[in-house]
């Protein structure tokens, strides 16, 4: 008889930023976390949902824990080698308008980080998650850029994943 066997594959390898930073962005502000692709194979039709959950009191005067989606500069990407840097603008409209690190600690605030994509070495599903916490959220901050870049002979760019938590800060949270 014919034997025919199955050998799994590594699973795509998502890293996350170790903190979310709140960021200038236009003429405003935004909440942003970065992901690099830690594996060899690229992942298609990467999309990421992000939402924004916290407890506020409900018309009866009961604490609950309410989710809210958070609208994206852009929720995906068709091709992702490398790295994202998600965004997501703080306007009026956003969850976040007008508060403060304080704000979110008191509200007990999450933010819940769901990407699903296919990779496409395997063509199989990949599903990653995470959440920051408002301690994990550095605010008026920005990332340093993870990308080296060598001599101007040289055409390759290269990411150092290593750097993808690295950030600098801008002064005091505004």
């Amino acid at each position: 008889g014919l034997l025919f066997a199955r050998f799994p594959r590594p699973p795509a390898s998502i890293l996350f930023s170790r903190s979310a930073i709140t960021a200038p962005y236009r003429d405003g502000r935004s909440l942003q976390f970065r992901i690099a692709n830690r594996r060899r194979s690229e992942i298609i039709q990467l999309e990421a949902q992000v939402l924004y959950t916290a407890f506020e009191i409900d018309a009866r005067g009961n604490r609950v824990r309410r989710y809210r989606l958070l609208p994206l500069e852009r929720n995906t990407v068709t091709f992702f080698p490398l790295s994202w840097t998600i965004v997501h603008p703080v306007d009026d409209a956003s969850p976040l308008a007008g508060k403060s690190q304080a704000d979110l600690t008191q509200e007990e605030a999450e933010i819940l980080v769901l990407l699903t994509g296919v990779d496409e070495t395997s063509e199989q599903t990949v599903h990653a998650r995470t959440s920051y916490l408002a301690d994990e959220i550095v605010w008026n901050a920005r990332f340093r850029s993870v990308f080296l870049t060598p001599g101007v002979a040289s055409r390759t760019v290269t990411v150092d994943v290593g750097r993808i938590h690295e950030i600098e800060r801008l002064g005091p949270e505004p």
